[in-house]
């Protein structure tokens, strides 16, 4: 029986060039995965492939209650709509999802999101940076819905386009909204004049849909102007003032069920 070769005697045969590949043609095994050659992407017809496999990535949205489900025909039927319910019943998605989706069509030339910069009970103190800095921990939020609904690459650049706004509430005044999309949120933190600023903001061929918890305002409450502006709407019949409830929470079961007892 031959010897197995030492490594210093291999290296020397392939220094010299007389190294034998059949020495190791046993153990030189190529693993191949199997192939099915008779697949192709033409084989199957779009409804068939539509079928087969789950369009994720389409990220349609469903109402998953009744009281979504009236906040997303009311986008749809109004230029004004006022969505008011505790937190977690995802007023604030919603609206966003409806504004990028108008966007994509080409229904509105632009998405204007705002909100107020105020503090939840605590302050943060001095921020450094640009105003776009300063503004960020209160704006982050939106940038988070935005970007479930966008990639942030995307996102990035319709901004650089100025089809995306994101501004506060304190820059709003003496402006005109039109072709736009405008999202107002967490409106509770808005005293009643700055909401019936910022309602009078709307322009031709544009959608405003006000988002907001009555319950859970960082102002004092006589100062919240969210609560009676949609009382006083309400009678306006081109306007859709929009109550969620617990039922309509869609967070983990445990926030409705804090939020009814707290």
């Amino acid at each position: 029986m031959e010897a197995p070769m030492t490594k210093r005697a291999m290296k020397r045969q392939l220094r010299e060039g007389a190294f034998d590949v059949s020495q190791f043609e046993d153990d030189g095994k190529i693993r191949r995965l199997p192939v099915d050659r008779a697949w192709s992407p033409m084989a199957h017809s779009a409804a068939n492939f539509n079928e087969d496999r789950e369009q994720g990535y389409l990220k349609t949205i469903k109402a998953k209650s009744p009281g979504q489900e009236a906040l997303m025909a009311a986008i749809d039927e109004k230029n004004l709509v006022m969505a008011l319910g505790p937190a977690g019943t995802g007023k604030t998605y919603l609206a966003i999802a409806k504004a990028v989706e108008a966007l994509e069509s080409g229904r509105v030339g632009r998405i204007v999101l705002s909100r107020p910069a105020v503090e939840a009970g605590e302050s943060i103190g001095f921020l450094p940076g640009e105003m776009e800095d300063k503004l960020a921990p209160y704006l982050r939020p939106l940038y988070d819905a935005l970007s479930d609904r966008l990639s942030m690459k995307r996102v990035r650049a319709l901004m650089a386009e100025g089809a995306i706004e994101i501004a506060p509430v304190g820059f709003m005044r003496g402006r005109t909204l039109n072709n736009a999309f405008v999202v107002i949120d967490e409106a509770q933190n808005c005293t009643y004049v700055q909401l019936k600023m910022l309602l009078t903001r709307l322009g031709w061929h544009s959608t405003m849909v006000v988002t907001g918890d009555p319950n859970q305002s960082d102002l004092l409450p006589e100062l919240s102007g969210l609560g009676p502006v949609a009382t006083k709407l309400e009678a306006v019949g081109n306007i859709a003032v929009v109550r969620l409830a617990d039922r309509d929470i869609v967070r983990h079961p445990l926030v409705a069920e804090m939020l009814g007892v707290l």
